[in-house]
């Protein structure tokens, strides 16, 4: 599997990047091979940055740069050593890590219906705790079977945000499940808050963090 030189980085090298609605993937999907060890579900690295001037939400897909498909866990490493680490990228942008055929989008057919748990960090920690959720949703420790359909980690300037999408909003015993291996897996404090948010309510607000509230039933 050849990466290309410019892989690590578009990432890398965001302070004077623009935008550009571009499909390619840079490290496309193969089979793993016999010596591999096959992902339950494949998954897609994509990064967006938003364009100067206006924007429309609407248009985010438009801007998602995919770089690569990953389908083993050797591949999963391979691509993931070459990308720059969140707490390392200095441009507002967002990493996404999604299953195969699922778009980073609320209006995607598998998100439409779903919304997403709400991590807020303190700059300095996003690196460690992204490692740490995509190596939990690859080796499928949520046990949700397919309800996953990926992650995203926000780059802000007072903070970093990240979020792990499912479903299914209204199945109390995913989410809840959801909650509590985020803690575990991610060794989150007693403290930390988690936040829910529907994605039918980012549609409404066009936010997919404002106005996200504390469930304490989720707590």
């Amino acid at each position: 599997m050849r990466i290309r030189n410019t892989l690590p980085l578009k990432m890398a090298e965001m302070d004077h990047a623009v935008a550009q609605p571009i499909v390619d993937i840079y490290v496309p999907k193969t089979e793993p091979t016999p010596s591999e060890n096959p992902l339950e579900f494949t998954y897609i690295f994509s990064y967006f940055v938003r364009p100067a001037g206006k924007f429309d939400p609407e248009e985010y897909s438009q801007y998602v740069q995919p770089v690569a498909a990953v389908s083993s866990v050797q591949q999963f490493w391979n691509v993931y050593s070459f990308l720059s680490r969140p707490d390392n990228i200095k441009e507002k942008l967002d990493i996404h890590f999604f299953k195969e055929g699922i778009r980073p989008v609320w209006e995607d057919q598998s998100n439409c219906k779903g919304g997403k748990y709400i991590l807020r960090l303190k700059k300095g920690l996003a690196s460690r705790i992204w490692e740490n959720l995509i190596v939990t949703i690859i080796g499928e420790q949520f046990m949700v079977g397919d309800e996953i359909c990926g992650a995203v980690c926000s780059i802000r300037n007072q903070e970093d945000i990240i979020s792990l999408w499912n479903k299914n909003a209204c199945n109390e015993g995913v989410t809840n499940r959801l909650r509590d291996t985020l803690k575990r897996c991610l060794n989150l404090p007693d403290n930390a808050v988690l936040e829910y948010k529907r994605h039918d309510d980012c549609l409404k607000d066009q936010s997919s963090y404002r106005h996200a509230a504390v469930d304490f039933n989720r707590r």
